[in-house]
């Protein structure tokens, strides 16, 4: 089988199968077809569409603005549910090797987005990760893109009592669909895509081929 992310997200839930219990098992495959089925791209950000101006925090604590995450070109950005999600510790790794090191020669910038303020430093450092890793507060970027989404099985909001909300520094079940937005220089959507499913999620490949496309149009000097 070529390696891709879903090839190895495919040997993630071969592994579940072989050592969760059915009921463990039916519980997230459920979650997942219910988002699956919720899951709408038309209410999405279209490509052409502005971003409003959003400030993230950092790995290091420090303020991070579309502006700053704009500063030298386009902008990729990864949006992951939270530093212990098996699946996304599946993800980060694959965009650091397969993603990274062509957006670097193109001088675009890629950054990694989830709810969870502060960031989990033990995800960067266990990966060795080499882009920036954000935090949303208050799922405000998230919110706005249309792409949080709660537990169908959880109450909307359990201060002090949901595992999710504490990982995540929000006292909430909320959580970030995966997804990955492409930025134009500008600001503009040049590629969105969710993945309802966090076990199929954004291929390398199909970001890259959006960066060429944006390249492709961009004007001549």
């Amino acid at each position: 089988m070529t390696d891709t992310l879903n090839a190895r997200f495919a040997a993630l839930q071969a592994e579940r199968e072989r050592t969760w219990n059915p009921e463990q098992l039916e519980r997230n495959a459920a979650q997942r077809r219910i988002l699956v089925e919720r899951h709408d791209p038309a209410r999405l950000p279209r490509a052409g569409e502005k971003v409003p101006p959003f400030t993230l925090v950092d790995q290091d604590g420090r303020p991070l603005t579309r502006e700053d995450v704009l500063a030298e070109g386009p902008a990729v950005l990864v949006f992951f549910r939270f530093g212990g999600c098996p699946a996304c510790n599946i993800a980060l790794p694959w965009y650091n090797a397969t993603l990274l090191p062509s957006l670097r020669e193109r001088g675009v910038r890629l950054v990694a987005v989830s709810a969870q303020v502060p960031v989990d430093p033990e995800l960067i450092a266990r990966h060795d990760l080499g882009f920036t890793v954000a935090g949303d507060p208050d799922y405000a970027l998230s919110r706005s893109l249309g792409i949080t989404f709660f537990p169908e099985d959880q109450p909307a909001v359990a201060p002090g009592q949901s595992w999710i909300g504490r990982t995540l520094g929000t006292d909430s079940y909320e959580i970030d669909q995966p997804a990955v937005l492409v930025l134009a220089q500008d600001g503009t959507v040049a590629f969105f895509e969710a993945s309802p499913d966090w076990l199929s999620r954004t291929e390398s490949d199909a970001v890259l081929a959006a960066i060429d496309a944006l390249e492709a149009a961009a004007p001549v000097a």
